[in-house]
This record gives structure tokens, sequence and C-alpha cells, in this order.
């Protein structure tokens, strides 16, 4: 799986990393994209938040959010 560092991006550059990369991925593909604010966690959830797109959100460290953003 694709990873995305986005450590340090601030809105909306991570969010426009995450739709430039689903843009490459067939149906069932993903990539996880790492931030360190909690903004982006926001703006991604609120873009993908459909039927078209699953969404795992984890925040493996303090501060730190990985998403997973997987094409149905």
């Amino acid at each position: 799986m694709k990873k995305i560092d986005c450590f340090g991006d601030f809105c909306p550059v991570p969010l426009l990393k995450a739709r430039n990369e689903v843009e490459t991925l067939g149906h069932g593909e993903s990539f996880m994209l790492v931030t360190d604010h909690s903004c982006v966690v926001e703006s991604i959830d609120d873009h993908f938040h459909s039927n078209k797109y699953e969404l795992d959100i984890f925040e493996a460290i303090n501060g730190v959010w990985e998403i997973t953003i997987t094409k149905l």
C-alpha cells in the first residue's frame, strides 16, 4: 500500500494530495495518508465520506493520524 507523508502540511495540501492519489486507484485499492494536523483528518473525512470510499482513521500516536482511503 502506498503511504503519503503529509507531516507538516497544512490544509488544503493533504486534501489535494489525497484527491490526486485517489484518481489513480482502481476499485478495492487503497492508500494511507499520514498527518500530524487534526484539521486534515476533518477535511479528509468531510471530502471522502460517501458510498464511493471507505475511510479508516487511526491515531497511531498522540497527534499523528494514519488515514487509509479505499476506493469502493
